[in-house]
């Protein structure tokens, strides 16, 4: 059970604020950083396939752009709110800084449910979100991609809505577009893939051999899938997953002890994610409740769906045999659960940090798209694998070093080199 009156922009705050007085950041600085520098609130009008019509309400937040355009993902959810959005252009603006990217923080979204809409009206709610935002995005300003039930397809849609209104081919000004359409190869693999890269170094500097670990996951969307893909891989194994039913509307855990076959459970799973339960049955799997993926005893937590899932109401369910929780969502562990989970010994590798390989890879995509010229995909997961591999070690360093726990040590990377460019341009 989430806690109440959870807020994801205060949760984001409260994060700056702690890491702000560790640094002893100016007063300027720290009010520039702790709120976006703009905002842009908006209704999208939507002809129906039944003739009516249906007014969405969209969002596109720029949290920070010292460092370069802003970036991040554009969601279709129907919990959507401003404040979700707030954080999260806040946390892409620690993410791309951690990893030393060249870009700023930015999110978006729409309050919707595309499981209730025609493929012709999630076309429309596409292009409206673009009219209403073009003049302030673009690929030197802002560059989108997907997240939450958004695609490749999605984005094929903005882009050439853009390109409508502005008269030209701009393929740097979205990415998580289709291969063959200025897409990146290695880009559906990379945010689980940079996750296990980062896994694979934690389990060396514990002086544990990746083959004998087992873990537990959260979710079975495109991060967790490529994670749990990559990680048995490597010798691991996954002893349970959860995910989303949308019929239930309530989370089921799936687990089988000698591990989970993620093309088994591919081929019974929906497009949003779903497992059907009857079939994991027969297949062996126990189907047990949602929380139950905090409950294994296993060596490695991978929470890989929202936000807010490891909290103060469920973080005792955690068991003693964990020793890595390594964020594959954005902002899954609350701060009351962190300080819970570091108290324990755990070693918590912090979404912003561990999730990145999306936007480094999307940031691959941007600058192959905007020269026209595409590397393998080999090429771009030894390049994603050197970028994260470093900015683990860049962070792990740091938090020996402070002493501090891996996210504060995150962030005192991120916010310091944010806060820097502010200053070098004269901001504060």
């Amino acid at each position: 059970m989430a806690e109440k009156q959870f807020n994801a922009y205060r949760m984001a705050q409260d994060q700056f604020d702690r890491v702000a007085g560790l640094l002893e950041l100016d007063e300027p600085t720290r009010s520039l950083l702790r709120e976006p520098m703009r905002e842009y609130h908006f209704l999208i009008p939507v002809r129906m396939d039944d003739g009516s019509y249906k007014v969405f309400k969209g969002f596109r937040i720029h949290h920070n752009d010292a460092r370069g355009p802003c970036k991040g993902g554009i969601r279709f959810h129907p919990q959507e709110t401003a404040d979700t959005v707030r954080a999260l252009s806040m946390w892409m603006t620690w993410k791309c800084a951690v990893a030393d990217l060249p870009l700023g923080g930015g999110k978006g979204g729409v309050v919707c449910d595309p499981h209730n809409l025609s493929m012709r009206e999630q076309e429309a709610l596409c292009r409206g979100w673009i009219r209403q935002v073009s003049a302030n995005v673009g690929p030197m300003k802002d560059v989108p991609a997907p997240d939450v039930m958004t695609n490749a397809q999605h984005m094929l849609w903005m882009l050439d809505e853009f390109e409508v209104l502005n008269g030209g081919r701009y393929p740097g000004f979205i990415t998580g577009k289709p291969v063959g359409m200025g897409g990146s190869l290695g880009r559906k693999e990379a945010t689980g893939y940079g996750l296990v890269f980062q896994l694979r170094e934690a389990l060396k500097d514990r002086g544990m051999d990746i083959q004998r670990t087992k873990a537990s996951v959260q979710g079975f969307g495109n991060v967790a899938q490529y994670a749990i893909d990559l990680y048995t891989r490597y010798g691991g194994k996954v002893v349970a997953t959860a995910c989303w039913d949308q019929q239930e509307s309530t989370a089921y855990t799936f687990r089988r002890e000698k591990g989970i076959d993620m093309a088994e459970l591919q081929r019974i799973t929906d497009r949003f994610g779903s497992i059907d339960r009857e079939k994991a049955k027969g297949l062996g799997y126990s189907v047990l409740h949602g929380d139950d993926w905090l409950k294994q005893d296993v060596d490695v937590l991978i929470p890989a769906a929202l936000e807010n899932q490891i909290n103060i109401d469920n973080v005792e369910l955690v068991r003693p045999s964990v020793k890595i929780a390594i964020e594959g969502a954005n902002g899954p562990t609350s701060p009351d659960a962190d300080r819970v989970l570091n108290d324990k010994g755990i070693m918590v590798i912090p979404d912003f940090l561990a999730n990145s390989g999306g936007v480094v890879c999307s940031y691959f995509e941007q600058v192959q798209s905007n020269m026209n010229y595409y590397w393998s995909k080999d090429e771009v997961l030894a390049k994603l694998d050197d970028r994260m591999t470093k900015s683990f070690h860049a962070v792990f360093d740091l938090s020996k070093q402070k002493g501090v726990p891996i996210r504060d040590a995150a962030y005192m990377i991120a916010i310091t080199r944010v806060a820097e460019a502010c200053r070098m341009r004269g901001w504060v």
